[in-house]
C-alpha cells in the first residue's frame, strides 16, 4: 500500500489549494491539497514536512491529522491511504509554487472549497467542510 502524507494549510479561515498540472499520472488538472508520498524509512509526519517544503517552500511547525481516507479510484491507481493534516503555523513567509508539480494555487474559504467539482478526492470536500465549521 502507497501512504501519501497530504496538508492543508489554514490562514484567517481559508486554506490552500493547489492545482495539479497537466502531465501528473494521478488527477490530472485537479485541485488539490499540498503532499504526496511518503518514502522508505520516513514517517509521514517527516514527508508531510519534505513535500509542504518541496512543493510550496513552507516547512509546517504545527500540525495535526484531521482524516485518513482511502484511494478512491483503486482500480486505476494502486491502493493508497491520504494522511490529511491541518496545518495552522509553518515557515518560510508565503507559499510559492516549486516545481512542475502544480501550475496554481489560492487561498480559498473552506466551503467554497468544498464545492469545486473538479477535487482530486472526493472526500476532501467533507473534509472541507467539516474545516467551516471549526473557523
Amino acid at each position: 500500500m502507497i501512504h501519501l502524507a497530504c496538508g492543508i494549510f489554514m490562514r484567517d479561515g481559508h486554506l490552500l489549494l493547489v492545482r495539479r498540472a497537466a502531465h501528473k499520472d494521478w488527477y490530472p488538472n485537479r485541485w488539490d491539497i499540498v503532499g504526496g508520498h511518503v518514502e522508505k524509512n520516513e514517517t509521514v509526519e517527516d514527508a508531510l514536512v519534505r513535500e509542504c517544503v518541496e512543493e510550496v517552500g513552507l516547512s509546517p511547525t504545527s500540525y495535526a491529522s484531521l482524516a485518513q481516507l482511502p484511494e478512491p479510484k483503486e482500480t486505476k491507481h494502486e491502493k493508497a491511504r491520504y494522511h490529511v493534516f491541518l496545518i495552522t503555523k509553518w515557515e518560510g513567509g508565503e507559499p510559492r509554487l516549486l516545481g512542475d508539480e502544480h501550475t496554481e494555487m489560492r487561498w480559498i474559504a473552506p466551503n467554497a472549497a468544498a464545492a469545486l467539482p473538479d477535487l482530486s478526492h472526493p472526500q476532501y470536500a467533507s473534509v472541507f467542510r467539516a474545516l467551516s465549521v471549526r473557523n
